[in-house]
């Protein structure tokens, strides 16, 4: 059942997320390229570090998909358990390039605000609109994508795309300000900016969280648990069901329970029973790699 989740994952997903990877490298180019030029041309400094965020976003996604798709590596000799903590680890460098990319921007805001500048070429602002349109669509793809696999690295990059478009929306804010208010508002785009990295840090804090968590084996949610004990005590020979813990490792779920039976069932009994649960709970749920049982006689007192 393991090796065909992942076959499934190979051929019905992993080339729809390999030409979204490639889609996103290829926008971030074509952004980077015309957000520097357009904003040394039009004398707006958040288009040029909006350019320049979008530079480390082309690496970000590099790593970010090299990583995931090493991740889904199956088993091997060393890595009994495979290789999915390489998600989570990139999901990590994700988080924290995040907070680097708001520290960047936040760094340049504070030193445009503090030079006197002219105001914004009036043709920034409908490039702007573009880009904030163009990398939301691109961060609800990946998020979408990502829907049925639950991958923090992913998630991270989706965040990118979407730290983007909100830095180009608070910068299309500020130089319509500036437009609009002529002398004295200068510097209007560049306090949107400034703002926008308040959002962009919360975000990679979160996602540094999500991934720490999976990294130290911590549990997934409570309603998955529940769920996976709903279905293991509705098998026919259960008596109850005393545990269940469920630990993430990349996409993939790894569950151990205890499940109470009869003291009078065989090994026989037993063994057939133990895989009926697994096979149960793998068939309703792609993402549960593996099922580990612990047989417990009814009448047994706990340890």
């Amino acid at each position: 059942m393991v090796c065909y989740i992942n076959i499934m994952l190979q051929t019905e997903q992993r080339n729809e997320l390999v030409n979204l990877g490639i889609l996103t490298i290829v926008v971030n180019v074509s952004l980077m390229m015309v957000k520097i030029i357009t904003g040394v041309i039009g004398n707006s400094y958040a288009l040029i570090a909006d350019g320049i965020e979008s530079a480390s976003d082309i690496f970000t996604s590099l790593i970010t998909w090299v990583g995931f798709h090493f991740s889904l590596k199956p088993a091997d000799k060393e890595h009994p358990y495979g290789h999915g903590k390489i998600e989570s680890l990139v999901g990590v460098f994700s988080g924290f390039s995040l907070i680097a990319a708001a520290g960047v921007i936040a760094y340049q805001s504070v030193k445009e605000i503090l030079t006197p500048h002219l105001v914004p070429s009036w043709f920034t602002l409908p490039v702007l609109i573009i880009v904030v349109i163009v990398k939301e669509t691109l961060s609800r793809k990946v998020l979408g994508a990502n829907t049925d696999v639950g991958s923090q690295a992913l998630k991270g990059d989706a965040w990118h795309h979407r730290s983007d478009a909100i830095t180009s929306a608070a910068a299309a804010i500020g130089i319509a300000i500036a437009l609009f208010g002529g002398k004295g508002y200068e510097m209007a785009d560049d306090w949107g900016a400034l703002l926008a990295c308040f959002i962009i840090l919360i975000n990679g804090i979160l996602i540094i969280k999500g991934s720490m968590h999976d990294v130290l084996d911590g549990t997934v949610a409570q309603d998955s648990i529940d769920a996976v004990y709903k279905l293991a005590s509705e098998i026919p020979s259960v008596d109850n069901v005393e545990v269940v813990k469920i630990r993430k490792s990349g996409i993939g779920w790894y569950v151990d329970m205890h499940v109470w039976v009869s003291p009078l069932m065989t090994i026989v009994e037993g063994h057939a029973l133990s895989h009926k649960i697994k096979g149960a709970i793998m068939d309703a749920n792609k993402l549960v790699y593996d099922v580990m049982i612990h047989l417990e006689p009814t009448k047994a007192k706990k340890d």
